[in-house]
């Protein structure tokens, strides 16, 4: 009797294993929505933390300003949310690299803005509720607020969307981009003496 519990048991593992497998494979191939939306959250979490991670590092040891520090940590987090999401969350191989880092900045720049200019805007509205005031907001909780809201809608209504459907896709925009860095000398140059 122990045995065949035991035995059952054990089936139940290995098919549980086995469909477990199924849908990871599933999260890590699929182009739907929902898979891609979930490996974006991953790319995400990794380039947030090598923006933080090199922003510390270089405000505490190198010991550059505050601003400086975060620039750095933006870009070095940047890039490697591209290679990531170029790679892994949107399996753009078939795109052009030099075309999906001109349209990665071009969508970069654009959330940096929105990231800005919506948290400063939402600071000071914040600020002017008097409600938030009597529940013992300070500055530093609007900003803290201001900033969090902010990035959550920059990130799912403008980083994601475009990335899914402009940066890691075929576009016949991609053509006109690749040929104008083309255009730029040292740009022909590089890729000449690679051939």
């Amino acid at each position: 009797m122990t045995e065949d519990i035991n035995e059952h048991t054990e089936h139940d593992h290995t098919g549980q294993r086995k469909r477990g497998r199924r849908v990871a494979a599933k999260v890590m191939k699929s182009d739907s929505l929902v898979p891609t939306f979930l490996r974006s959250i991953v790319s995400s979490q990794c380039s947030s933390w090598t923006d933080m991670l090199i922003s510390f590092a270089a405000f505490a040891w190198l010991h550059l300003t505050p601003f400086l520090s975060t620039a750095i940590g933006a870009f070095v987090g940047g890039v490697v949310n591209c290679v990531i999401n170029y790679r892994f969350t949107f399996h753009a191989t078939d795109i052009p690299w030099k075309a999906v880092v001109m349209k990665f900045a071009l969508v970069w720049a654009g959330s940096l803005l929105l990231n800005s200019y919506g948290t400063h805007l939402l600071y000071y509205l914040f600020t002017q509720w008097d409600w938030l005031i009597d529940m013992g907001f300070r500055p530093d909780g609007f900003f803290a607020a201001a900033r969090l809201l902010t990035s959550l809608i920059v990130s799912l209504v403008w980083n994601f969307l475009l990335q899914r459907y402009f940066v890691f896709r075929n576009t016949k925009f991609d053509r006109k981009i690749v040929e104008f860095l083309e255009r730029i000398p040292f740009l022909s140059q590089a890729q000449k003496q690679r051939e």
